[in-house]
């Protein structure tokens, strides 16, 4: 894989890693790592995570990196999954599946949403937020939100549900930025049911 897309995911999982204290301290996590591919109606193709229980469209068949993250300060592991799919070498998609022990449930999902947010921004002082909102996507707590790194746009939308965290997002340089294949990505999302 990728180192670029490596470099990503790890971020992205230690921000997510970030957002919880010693207080939320137990268990470990368990789940299966299978991607399912299905046939979309245009060129990107939509595909089933087992994993994640829920499907989303990528611009081809993804990356898959499943790992788990020795947290012991919070006194648990933390399993996540990516998926990560490139238009070009300079525009990233990716679907990160975070899986907390059962006690962590929606019921700290702001919390765990702006701890992410937060965790980003500090991760690198060059990071300025264009913009961050808190909604309900599907009766979920959710937080879209746009970064800027230099010439470098991280634009994306994290959901908890239950105790499984989902960040979706397009990491891209700023001459690349397309609207209309970011919203075609955040859209088509789904749980299933």
């Amino acid at each position: 894989m990728n180192k670029i897309f490596k470099g990503i995911v790890t971020l992205a999982a230690t921000a997510l890693a970030l957002s919880f204290t010693p207080a939320f301290a137990a268990g470990n996590v368990k789940g299966s790592d299978k991607l399912v591919a299905k046939k979309g109606d245009s060129a990107w193709q939509e595909f089933h995570s087992v994993v994640g229980k829920c499907t989303m469209k990528f611009p081809k068949y993804p990356d898959h990196l499943s790992e788990k993250m020795r947290l012991p300060e919070e006194g648990f592991d933390l399993k996540y999954d990516a998926y990560i799919s490139a238009v070009d070498q300079k525009t990233v998609f990716l679907l990160l599946i975070a899986q907390y022990p059962e006690f962590v449930d929606e019921t700290y999902a702001r919390m765990s949403l702006e701890g992410f947010l937060n965790g980003v921004l500090t991760h690198n002082p060059n990071n300025q937020l264009i913009f961050a909102d808190l909604s309900l996507v599907n009766g979920h707590e959710a937080l879209d939100f746009f970064i800027r790194t230099g010439s470098v746009y991280f634009k994306g939308r994290a959901l908890m549900v239950k105790n499984s965290l989902y960040l979706m997002a397009m990491e891209c340089e700023v001459q690349n930025y397309d609207e209309s294949n970011f919203n075609l990505f955040i859209e088509s999302f789904h749980l299933a049911q």
